[in-house]
């Protein structure tokens, strides 16, 4: 006979957040905008008219749990897969099940989690199938779509953005969660109205991670005389001591946190441009990285209003490749600061950029010749270096000699602004210009 076991009752040993999942569009938290009253996707759902969709959104806001009551709802037949675990073969194993349903009139709805998993044959394997309606297809990612998604099988399929968790909506769900039966309602703990918040907080709109957290505060809570579980102030914090912020080093999220930065520096904030700086460190970033983002950013948006700017960030790089984490920290700071502060010009990146334009788009002009080397006899004898004046050998250590191609003689690619040390560089340019259109 099978020996029993207090571990064999799955129901209670779940974890928490497993065995809370809401199972009604009730009893489900957050996503108002989505599954309010009134709301297309709640209309959608309570009709069973639900087409191909795409829930986007963080960890933890609901995405699965929004699939699996459809699958409540829905009269179609259900299945669930996963990127993780399945490759080609099951793909086309499910679809050759759900063509035949289609043949008796049965739908299926095939939800996909991590779908941003798949690569572009995997993903290509659904394609044909969701065209002929043999399934509906739902898939769940963290990833931006636009980026992760073929665009064919993405124009056939409704995005849903879901949203991190509101604190309050949290709170109510740890609550929730301690009066439960089948959550913690069946234990005795006490748990101050100031740790919930605590924990809200920390969670970062993951419900997921406010629930886990919450359930190892409780089992490491203290058990006073009355047998009541009290969850203290040193528990709570060592259950709290990292929270791990959003952040893919390859996602979408990579790239918000480095405009954010950035722009927070050309915005010149250094508190906005230090707090994002420490937001990507604190997700794991190659701090050297970071220092090459700076050290484009010395001569994009700073240039020759601050050349200093240039050198410090170059330095910055050289230090965190010494240091390493988490001792280059300062040293990002320090250059994150300094270019934030730093007085701003965009005219380098201006003139590049108008000067590969024209590159792009106008024909291949020929060097003029007076600026030609002239290294044979025959090359002489062609003009090559002829009018050449050198600048050294002039009083005012300038010429009036044309360097750019005659198609583009009065091309000006280098505006310089007034901004810091660029505007004593004007002056000095529009003296050269005047002085040159003297006859």
């Amino acid at each position: 006979m099978e020996q029993l076991s207090l571990f064999d009752d799955r129901e209670k040993t779940a974890p928490l957040a497993s065995r809370l999942r809401p199972v009604s569009l009730e009893d489900y938290v957050g996503q108002k905008h989505l599954i309010g009253k009134g709301k297309l996707l709640r209309r959608l759902i309570e009709d069973d008219q639900i087409s191909s969709m795409i829930f986007w959104g963080p960890p933890g806001v609901g995405k699965t749990t929004l699939a699996r009551i459809i699958a409540e709802k829905t009269k179609a037949q259900f299945v669930e897969f996963s990127a993780v675990t399945s490759g080609i073969k099951e793909i086309k194993e499910v679809m050759a099940r759900a063509e035949q349903n289609r043949k008796m009139g049965i739908r299926t709805v095939l939800f996909t989690d991590e779908i941003h998993r798949f690569n572009k044959a995997q993903q290509d394997a659904f394609l044909p199938f969701v065209e002929n309606g043999s399934i509906i297809l739902i898939g769940a990612t963290t990833e931006n779509p636009s980026f992760e998604i073929n665009s064919a099988l993405l124009s056939r399929c409704k995005v849903f953005i879901l949203k991190a968790l509101e604190e309050d909506d949290l709170k109510n769900l740890l609550e929730h969660a301690l009066k439960s039966p089948t959550g913690l309602g069946n234990m005795r703990i006490e748990i101050e109205d100031s740790h919930l918040s605590a924990i809200a907080r920390f969670a970062n709109g993951d419900a997921r991670t406010a629930l886990n957290t919450l359930e190892m505060a409780v089992f490491n809570g203290r058990m006073n005389e009355a047998a009541v579980l009290c969850v203290d102030e040193e528990v709570l914090n060592q259950c709290m001591n990292r929270r791990s912020l959003l952040y893919d080093k390859n996602g979408e999220e990579h790239y918000n946190l480095i405009s954010a930065l950035h722009k927070s520096m050309r915005n010149s904030d250094p508190d906005a441009a230090v707090y994002w700086m420490c937001r990507m460190l604190d997700g794991g970033e190659d701090p050297l990285y970071i220092a090459r983002r700076l050290v484009r950013f010395a001569s994009e948006d700073v240039g020759m209003a601050d050349s200093n700017a240039l050198q410090m960030a170059v330095a910055t790089y050289q230090a965190c490749h010494f240091l390493g984490m988490p001792e280059c920290d300062v040293h990002l700071t320090h250059a994150v600061v300094y270019l934030a502060m730093a007085p701003k010009s965009n005219a380098l990146y201006c003139a590049c950029e108008a000067c590969k334009s024209d590159i792009k788009e106008l024909p291949a002009e020929p060097v003029p010749l007076q600026i030609c080397n002239a290294p044979t006899s025959l090359m002489k004898e062609l003009d090559y270096g002829k009018g050449y004046i050198y600048a050294h050998d002039t009083e005012e250590k300038l010429t009036r000699m044309q360097c750019l191609p005659e198609a583009l003689a009065d091309r000006r690619y280098y505006l310089p602004g007034t901004q810091g040390q660029e505007g004593q560089i004007k002056e000095r340019l529009e003296e050269i210009l005047r002085w040159k259109c003297e006859k």
